[in-house]
């Protein structure tokens, strides 16, 4: 998935725009906690006029300890887990739910490369915790290409989901 224009509605829009009008109009809020995508998420958010309505907060939890100090994930999960599974996003986003109140809680862990990945846990893989209105789900991510692409897709994957479900609110 690619940054281009997509027709959403009646017009042509970036789908983090349609996302970010969309929660404007439902008078909802979004937050997001990112490792691998490093504030990437954020910034597409807050690169649209009149995104400080629905942005309440947004965190660039690189280190496990800012995942544990931040959002409350727990060393125990990192030990046992890792950073980059189902378990830590699922805390992640629970975390950021307690922290925020966010109507929508967005939390990236991954490895977007071009190093660090294994058989088990290969490049390209991204587990997202998504928070909607306290319901939280996990989304893994097998993505392809260079680290800027599998950071952009995730991003954009996510956008995605987030306009379906709200969609439905």
């Amino acid at each position: 998935m690619n940054a281009e224009k997509y027709n959403i509605g009646e017009e042509e829009q970036s789908l983090p725009q349609a996302v970010v009008e969309m929660l404007i109009k439902k008078g909802l809020t979004i937050s997001a906690a990112e490792s691998c995508t490093g504030g990437m998420f954020a910034k597409m958010i807050t690169d649209i006029s009149g995104s400080s309505a629905v942005l309440n907060e947004s965190y660039v939890t690189y280190a496990n300890e800012a995942k544990t100090k931040i959002l409350g994930v727990k060393s125990e999960t990192l030990e046992k887990y890792g950073a980059v599974s189902e378990q830590t996003a699922y805390e992640m986003a629970q975390g950021l739910y307690k922290v925020s109140q966010a109507d929508v809680c967005v939390c990236f862990t991954g490895i977007a490369g071009p190093g660090g990945g294994t058989k088990e846990k290969p490049v390209g893989l991204v587990y997202v915790g998504l928070c909607i209105k306290g319901r939280v789900e996990v989304i893994k991510l097998n993505l392809k290409g260079s680290r800027d692409e599998i950071r952009n897709g995730a991003c954009l994957e996510i956008f995605d989901k987030i306009r379906k479900k709200v969609q439905k609110l």
